[in-house]
């Protein structure tokens, strides 16, 4: 699929055009920073030169039009900023292009000797303080293009967004909530939450979908609640051996129930963060951001608010676009992503990227979306996807039969990492993979291998890497949806058709490579699980309280361990299928026959540095790796790395002495399987006590 961003717009000079370029480093408030001796301001066209480093310390509302970044821009991290503008561009060269960027052409590979041109609003070492804000607000100029601008856009060129962390971005309630109550009793401590921060607590009561009064969206209706923190109170007293709880009072009081009970428990998010990137028209045309290939920079602890172009391919908050393996390392920590008009975060064409512990609140079509098919080694890890509401296709889309009806988490390659998610109040879907086989789509792609290569596979037989611990309540439709049928869509709704189609077909993996789902939980969900992908291996499964347990799957080598089945209005085990032509009999005289799978762990893992910080003389350097089975061992330049969680989901290390020219992580797994392709990042010289960047 071809994307163009935006077509160029005049070709004039920048002398012509009146082009305020950066003459020196220095302050953006400093007159002498800048040629001709004045202070960049509203409607006004600046370029920051290379070898320039621009230091942007203003809290302004007046409107600049474009700011190319040849240099180097960095919002002061220790004061209140505030940047108002149509386009930033991010891309090495002084040729001024007036609007956006085409993308159907990929840009060069960078020189690596040569600095990238950088907008870094925080640093992992040095975030934004808190107590401070940084906003970039995007502003529509008359006479730009509606549907390219205005827009942050990362061509080749270096962007990071890092606001003051948190310990968790979202905790789960230790007591339940009753309507009226204005205090909530959270499971987790908070540090770094405030007064004033903005909060979702979630539903716990699902829409009914077919009792007559079922909405469009659930959000004409919706269990989940917003409010402000007005203070906490840290309990005083707790029992002996048990952990004190965190009260956190609100600016109102609730209006609807709030779970907690036995681990089946709401969640409380905080959407607020101290960098905020914003539509300045929320109601109007709104922004978008994008990294291109060879880009670099990570975001942490970032809030995305009023973005997304309704209808428009590509054009989303967060969207990595054909990227490749070419960001490895760059990931998207503790973010949040609300009021959207099209998707959360969006992973195009990209591989190795890590999404972790990201709030999406809000979305018109799929929240975390991964978009062609070609997405592998992605690593999506403790998000919380709440409200993603139906939407109408995409204008050529890369997959035709998408219908973009509301998933918290959809995907059409299983080669990806899923562990520790929860998706809540969605309007179709909590978790959705499909892959079709249509007149105008074959599924068989050519797919990114562990070595590098690839090889033409059929998506709808490829297993996951993971999918663990995911969690899904209060869906009206299917919390959990593998392969299956599509189930009542929304009539009259964009090109929205009535329709149950969708499956695939009985094609799935072979038994040595099946579907392993482990530890999944589902409650009050009117489709809990529906598995329409034959050869599935579920060790560890949760159904409660909703209309239907299994329902309408493939039973066909289908091998269900540890199964625990609460109550349902209908079945617990409703219409299982498997009698196919192509397809193994997965029923005994009538009933379910789990057969036991024996699956082959022939995959090797893959390991990402994310984050090297510089001590002194030591490096520490932090990663995740990923695995279908369990990681034996990190090593990073043949030390042994620390195992943070299990599996080394998350590790460190400290090196000490003289730092070394690269970084090289490798993994073993408990099978013997060896990364075949270890992360290397080649170091800069940095001083001493400040981060090192990853390199991609």
């Amino acid at each position: 699929m071809i994307l163009l961003l935006a077509a160029l717009g005049s070709s004039l000079t920048a002398a012509e055009l009146k082009i305020i370029r950066s003459a020196r480093s220095g302050a953006w408030s400093d007159k002498a920073t800048w040629d001709g001796g004045a202070v960049p301001y509203a409607g006004d066209r600046v370029q920051i030169r290379g070898g320039h480093q621009v230091i942007y310390d203003t809290d302004s509302d007046a409107a600049i039009h474009v700011i190319h970044i040849a240099g180097a821009l960095r919002f002061a991290p220790d004061r209140d900023t505030r940047l108002c503008v149509g386009l930033i561009r991010i891309e090495a060269g002084e040729e001024w292009k007036e609007g956006a960027i085409h993308c159907h052409d990929l840009p060069p590979m960078p020189d690596p000797a040569v600095p990238r041109p950088t907008l870094e609003i925080g640093s992992t070492e040095h975030p934004v303080e808190a107590g401070h804000t940084a906003i970039v607000r995007l502003v529509h100029f008359e006479g730009d293009d509606p549907e390219c601008m205005p827009a942050i856009v990362c061509v080749a060129g270096q962007m990071d967004l890092h606001g003051a962390p948190l310990t968790r971005s979202w905790v789960k309630l230790s007591d339940a909530a009753a309507p009226g109550e204005n205090q909530l009793y959270l499971a987790d401590a908070v540090d770094g939450w405030r007064a004033g921060d903005r909060v979702v607590i979630t539903a716990t009561n699902r829409q009914r979908p077919f009792a007559g009064n079922s909405t469009d969206h659930v959000t004409e209706r919706p269990a989940s609640e917003e409010a402000l923190i007005a203070a906490f109170e840290p309990e005083t007293m707790a029992p002996r051996g048990e952990k004190k709880r965190i009260l956190l009072n609100l600016d109102r009081r609730l209006t609807l129930p709030h779970a907690a009970n036995n681990g089946y428990a709401a969640e409380v998010a905080n959407l607020s963060r101290n960098v905020v990137i914003e539509s300045a028209t929320p109601d109007g045309v709104r922004g978008h951001t994008m990294y291109h290939r060879y880009s670099s920079g990570s975001i942490s602890y970032a809030e995305f608010r009023h973005l997304g172009k309704k209808g428009l391919l590509g054009r989303y908050p967060i969207h990595y676009h054909l990227t490749g393996d070419t960001m490895r390392g760059s990931s998207v920590i503790g973010a949040s992503v609300w009021d959207s008009d099209n998707r959360w975060i969006t992973l195009h064409g990209t591989q190795f990227m890590i999404i972790r512990d990201c709030v999406g609140y809000r979305s018109t079509g799929h929240g975390f979306f991964l978009e062609n098919g070609l997405e592998t080694y992605n690593v999506l890890d403790r998000n919380l996807a709440i409200q993603a509401m139906v939407g109408a296709p995409l204008p050529e889309q890369a997959l035709p039969y998408d219908r973009n009806d509301g998933a918290g988490f959809w995907w059409a390659n299983s080669m990806n990492s899923f562990t520790r998610n929860v998706a809540v109040e969605c309007d179709q879907h909590g978790f959705r993979f499909e892959t079709e086989k249509t007149a105008t789509f074959d599924p068989v792609l050519p797919i990114p291998q562990a070595d590098g290569s690839t090889r033409q596979q059929d998506l709808r037989t490829v297993p996951f890497i993971r999918f663990d611990d995911n969690e899904a309540h209060a869906m009206r439709r299917f919390a959990v949806n593998i392969g299956g049928m599509r189930g009542m869509t929304y009539s009259g709704y964009g090109d929205q058709p009535e329709s149950v189609e969708g499956d695939v077909d009985g094609i799935g993996p072979d038994s040595k490579h099946p579907f392993i789902v482990r530890n999944l939980k589902v409650w009050d969900a009117h489709w809990s699980f529906h598995g329409g992908s034959p050869s599935m291996l579920i060790d560890g499964m949760d159904l409660q309280d909703g209309q239907y347990g299994i329902w309408r799957s493939i039973m066909s080598r289908h091998d269900y361990r540890n199964l625990k089945l609460g109550r349902f209005a209908s079945s617990a085990i409703f219409f299982p299928m498997g009698e196919r032509d192509d397809m193994q009999i997965g029923l005994k005289d009538g009933k379910p026959a789990f057969p036991q799978l024996t699956p082959v762990d022939d995959l090797p893992p893959m390991s990402v540095i994310t984050r090297i910080g510089r001590n002194g003389d030591s490096l520490h350097v932090q990663g995740s790796t990923i695995d279908n089975g369990e990681v034996s061992k990190v090593t990073v330049n043949g030390l042994p790395a620390k195992a943070e969680r299990p599996g080394f989901a998350e590790w460190s290390i400290t090196l000490p002495g003289a730092s070394p020219a690269e970084l090289r992580a490798t993994a073993i797994d408990m099978a013997g399987n060896t990364e075949p392709r270890p992360h290397l990042v080649t170091l800069k010289q940095a001083p001493a006590g400040a981060a090192a960047s990853v390199p991609r």
